[in-house]
């Protein structure tokens, strides 16, 4: 943990004593926060990732049906900054379209090509859509990330939290929101907790047999769910006129992220 992550805690500790919180339930809100980096326009940092344009693929590799969205320089990020196993170098493609979708696995969504892997522009697949808009994200950070409020009260309280639990939960969101500072908005993000207008796609991932009830003082599923963790989002913006405020969501298992099984992913398209 960085000095300023470590500041940030603390301010974050100071602020919610200020509103009475429970110390037992800021102590959880800093447990599972976890780390996360994010890409922004601007800067004149190194570049980190491009944003839209054609995929360089590997040799004798289909082009997905869907543009690409992102190609991120996994040897640019911060070492450890997003809380994955994620290769040490090399380059992370992600695909989406903007067909709002409820998420499940899609085996072409993320392409991992190792350094040094030949590369050839992909032929053009079958679809409506042109490229994305060509950008650099040259500005960089990484923070803790917290869950957002409901999904905090739901693995915390079980499927069905009260009233005021819920409410608590605002509460520490908003607390944690205030001492925050500020940020660039930021186009992609690696790693960290999900930020929806609608729904957590992380929880959405989770098979049933993860789900359960809330042991006393546990949390709200099975050990298998923490294995699942948001890999990318990416906020659309004006690159996307037919969705309003719309994101994508890339979401694995740590296991396959650690095993480079990116097929594995599931992929998940919303907007407010």
């Amino acid at each position: 943990m960085t000095d300023a992550s470590r500041d940030r805690m603390n301010r974050f500790r100071a602020e919610a004593a200020s509103r009475g919180l429970p110390p037992e339930e800021v102590e959880e809100w800093i447990r599972v926060a976890r780390p996360a980096v994010y890409l922004a326009e601007g800067g004149d940092g190194p570049l980190v990732a491009r944003v839209g344009g054609e995929p360089m693929l590997p040799h004798g590799v289909p082009r997905p049906s869907v543009p690409l969205v992102a190609c991120v320089d996994l040897a640019a990020l911060p070492p450890g900054a997003t809380g994955l196993p994620l290769p040490a170098d090399g380059r992370l493609l992600l695909f989406s379209g903007t067909e709002v979708l409820a998420g499940g696995q899609v085996s072409d969504a993320v392409l991992y090509v190792p350094a040094g892997t030949p590369t050839t522009p992909g032929l053009r697949a079958h679809t409506w859509r042109e490229p994305y808009r060509p950008r650099e994200l040259r500005t960089v950070w990484h923070q803790p990330s917290a869950q957002m409020p409901e999904s905090f009260a739901l693995d915390r309280w079980g499927e069905f939290p009260e009233d005021e639990q819920f409410e608590l939960a605002g509460e520490l969101g908003d607390a944690w929101a205030h001492v925050g500072g500020y940020r660039p908005s930021w186009t992609l993000q690696i790693g960290g907790h999900p930020v929806s207008p609608q729904n957590d796609p992380v929880h959405y991932a989770r098979g049933p047999e993860e789900a359960g009830p809330c042991e006393l003082g546990g949390t709200a599923h099975a050990e298998g769910a923490d294995d699942w963790a948001l890999l990318a989002t990416w906020r659309c913006g004006d690159d996307v006129t037919e969705l309003d405020s719309g994101v994508a969501h890339w979401v694995i298992r740590r296991r396959d992220v650690a095993a480079r099984r990116f097929d594995r992913v599931h992929r998940y398209v919303e907007m407010a």
